[in-house]
Order: C-alpha cells, then structure tokens, then sequence
C-alpha cells in the first residue's frame, strides 16, 4: 500500500533544511524501492518550504517508522505533518 507524507516547514527553517538535506536525501536513497516519489514545496520565491513523500509499506505504522528515520523529522524541521494512505490516480511523470 502506500501512504503519503505532506509536510511544512517550520516558519524560517530554510536555513535548518538546508544543513539536514544531504543526510535527508541519503535517508530517501536508502528506501530503494520502497520510495515512490518525494520532493520539495515551494514558496513563491523558489525557496523549500515542505516536502511530499510517498512510500510504499505494509501498513501505516510501517510508513510513519519509515517517515520517523527522515532527518527532517528527526532534526525538527517539520512544523505540520500528515501521513495518508494513497492512491496513484493518474501518473504521467516519467520513472
């Protein structure tokens, strides 16, 4: 199944996802192919304001250990956080 994770970031926290981001993206690598798809909101100036993060895993409690071990999360960058079952309902991005 998967399961989405929509974050925002804490207000002025560019600078704490910058410094968390390499470690981040090593977390995202080492999901394989559990990782379906993840990226960065923007702000309307093009800065990183949140993420989208969908994994696929056995059940919630799964996605949110996996969610939990994202140094975002661990280094408090996230002011709110969802975790959703999720569907792809229409896919036109290449993979």
């Amino acid at each position: 199944m998967l399961f989405a994770l929509i974050a925002y970031d804490r207000p002025g926290a560019v600078p704490s996802r910058a410094d968390l981001r390499p470690d981040h993206l090593k977390h995202l690598d080492s999901l394989g192919d559990q990782l379906v798809l993840a990226g960065p909101f923007l702000d309307e100036a093009g800065n990183m304001v949140g993420s989208i993060v969908v994994v696929e895993a056995p059940a919630l409690s799964d996605a949110k250990a996996i969610f939990d071990r994202d140094p975002f999360m661990v280094g408090g960058l996230f002011d709110s956080v969802t975790v959703k079952p999720w569907r792809i309902g229409v896919n036109k991005t290449p993979r």
